[in-house]
């Protein structure tokens, strides 16, 4: 009985869970990987996830308490999701804090980074961002970039007219990329 006192309560967790089911859904759409030159890889999937998340935060921000706080629930459920995939590739117990630590910085260097871009409207820089976290290694400017910036632009606008009982009841949804 007096143990209950120490359970984590989560009532949001059927919400937390329909609203991240929609999030990675949307990540996992074949024509990011075909069609807009992400990688197909665990990074790349990695950074299609990290760049969803981002664009609904940043919807979330100018919610109701209720809606950061699920915005909180998901990135929390992001995180927990990037630490049993860590686990099941076989990375040791020793080693998972250390990439956790890492993976987090990456997305909160993302988050800073696509959100400056956006703020001004600036799809060149956007795309830029892009470029510098899906192809690291590559020099040139890839014309896709600026293709997934233009449909980042366009998922946030649509995020924009999102209710805040969609919000509230995760159904917010992205616009499937064409």
């Amino acid at each position: 009985m007096i143990f209950g006192l120490f359970r984590k309560r989560n009532h949001n967790q059927i919400i937390v869970n329909r609203q991240y089911a929609v999030l990675t859904s949307m990540s996992r759409d074949p024509v990011f990987y075909t069609d807009f030159d992400v990688p197909d890889t665990v990074m790349g999937r990695f950074e299609m996830l990290s760049l969803v998340m981002i664009l609904f935060f940043r919807r979330t921000r100018s919610s109701a308490t209720s809606g950061q706080e699920l915005a909180q629930e998901l990135v929390d459920a992001f995180f927990e999701d990037i630490d049993y995939s860590i686990r099941e590739l076989g990375i040791g117990d020793n080693s998972v804090p250390k990439r956790m630590k890492k993976l987090a910085g990456m997305f909160y260097g993302r988050l800073e980074a696509y959100a400056s871009a956006m703020d001004n409207n600036d799809r060149d820089a956007l795309a830029a961002a892009l470029q510098r976290n899906l192809h690291p290694k590559a020099g040139a400017e890839a014309p896709a970039m600026h293709r997934l910036a233009d449909w980042m632009m366009t998922a946030e606008a649509h995020l924009t007219g999102i209710t805040e009982a969609e919000i509230a009841t995760g159904s917010a949804s992205l616009p499937r990329p064409v």
